[in-house]
């Protein structure tokens, strides 16, 4: 099973990082790795101290489940096939800002995970740490 290097969990977070300051917000950036093991992980001075865990946790989201979380969010409503599913695993964050990483084969190496602005927000850097990893 391929893995994340340390150079690419680091290129996640540099350009989520980049990305962040260049919209105005503050974030807590975590990448993952295969086994959802913490690789890589930025606090921005003055992002929230809860968004700490809110990243880490959507970043090991997306990998156990190899799907954006904003996805596993629309599938975990009120009558939907993965009602409260985010009470397992220790609590999991199903809304966006969590993302699988791939290589350039297409496999999943890790996860990326973004929380400090809105959900919108987390997306788009999110998106940017993981557009950088091949």
């Amino acid at each position: 099973m391929a893995d994340i290097t340390l150079t690419q969990a680091q290129q996640a977070v540099d350009a989520a990082h980049n990305k962040a300051k260049e919209m105005g917000v503050k974030m807590d950036i975590a990448v993952v790795d295969v086994g959802a093991n913490l690789k890589a992980f930025a606090r921005m001075d003055g992002a929230w101290l809860g968004s700490i865990d809110i990243s880490q946790k959507k970043a090991r989201t997306a990998r156990w489940f190899d799907m954006p979380t904003g996805d596993i969010g629309k599938l975990s409503q009120p009558g939907g096939p993965l009602y409260n599913i985010e009470h397992s695993n220790d609590g999991l964050i199903t809304f966006p800002g969590g993302l699988p990483l791939k290589n350039s084969a297409g496999e999943v190496i890790g996860g990326i995970g973004v929380s400090g602005s809105t959900v919108e927000d987390d997306h788009a850097v999110a998106s940017a740490g993981a557009a950088v990893v091949s």
